[in-house]
């Protein structure tokens, strides 16, 4: 009975965290109301007088519509979940609620199985008080740990990827192409190689086709991904595109600069290996060559000290 009644209070509560959070963070921006009252493309098809360059193509729309709550709509009133939320790659409408969710049930899940599974084992009060506190912060502080986790490893890869992207754009822009049709051409070729920067690039187009300037697309691209390389490059062409300067030049500077980090931060990496090595030899690879080398003769001198104290006797 004891179970039922547990169980029932854990439900109903996340059941009412899940809607509150659900009515409180429902998306309310204006942009993306305007984009869900949008006419569907079979409509906008029997428009014969000429509109909006945006509502002419359909397949613009339709790109749109789908990812209108993949994009962060503003990246300035965003809290820290959100953004963490961003870098790992979660821009749905959901992702922040989903992401409460699942702290609330670490919250109450952990200390409830610990109470369940510990009802018939001989435990002290306190003891079992400090189990349901420990492990009620280990679930507040596990999902916030493991979304800090792909986050990162989201960033490392588009770290990695950005060379590649950068090197293509300077193709694409010394070969004659604009900077908005260079940076099309690289989400498509880089599509299957390198998805995240892909992916990041296709949604900086979609904002400057739904209307949004190239400085505050770019600007968006690097509060997106939380890369400090992508910040520097985003800064860059903005300031190319205000002052007038080449874009082909400015790009290759940059992608110069980009290697020459590369190689610093390789050598940073390499130099450290010697100081992280310290731990696994002392701890680990010492104590083993210790008793390896050393063992047969401590025994050898054990017995020869047995041996004389019973001569001695």
């Amino acid at each position: 009975m004891e179970l039922i009644v547990l169980l029932g209070l854990i439900l109903t509560f996340m059941l009412s965290a899940t809607a509150a959070g659900y009515l409180a963070l429902r998306p309310r921006h204006a942009t993306a109301r305007r984009l869900r009252e949008l006419p569907s493309p079979q409509a906008i098809d029997e428009i014969s007088a000429p509109a909006a360059p945006v509502a002419n193509d359909p397949e613009i729309l339709r790109s749109i519509r789908k990812k209108a709550f993949k994009a962060p709509l503003s990246m300035a009133d965003a809290s820290a979940a959100q953004k963490t939320l961003f870098h790992a790659g979660y821009r749905s409408g959901t992702a922040l609620a989903t992401y409460n969710l699942w702290r609330i049930v670490t919250l109450a899940g952990l200390p409830a199985l610990f109470w369940i599974g510990t009802l018939h084992v001989p435990l002290a009060p306190l003891h079992r008080f400090l189990g349901i506190v420990l492990l009620a912060f280990a679930g507040l502080i596990l999902p916030k740990l493991v979304l800090r986790a792909l986050a990162r490893r989201r960033q490392h890869r588009l770290r990695l990827s950005l060379p590649d992207a950068l090197d293509l754009l300077v193709i694409c822009v010394e070969a004659g192409m604009g900077l908005n049709q260079a940076i099309v051409k690289v989400s498509e070729e880089l599509e299957r190689t390198h998805p995240e920067i892909s992916q990041e690039l296709k949604l900086v187009n979609l904002e400057i086709r739904a209307g949004r300037t190239r400085g505050e697309a770019l600007r968006n691209l690097g509060e997106r991904t939380g890369v400090d390389d992508i910040i520097s490059l985003a800064a860059m062409l903005i300031q190319t595109d205000k002052f007038g300067t080449s874009i082909a030049r400015s790009l290759r500077v940059h992608s110069d600069s980009l290697r020459t980090e590369r190689i610093q931060r390789a050598e940073e990496a390499a130099a450290k290996t010697t100081i992280k090595l310290i731990f696994p030899l002392l701890f680990c690879i010492f104590p083993a060559l210790l008793t390896v080398i050393l063992g047969p003769a401590f025994l050898n001198l054990a017995q020869i000290f047995s041996n004389t104290l019973q001569n001695t006797k």
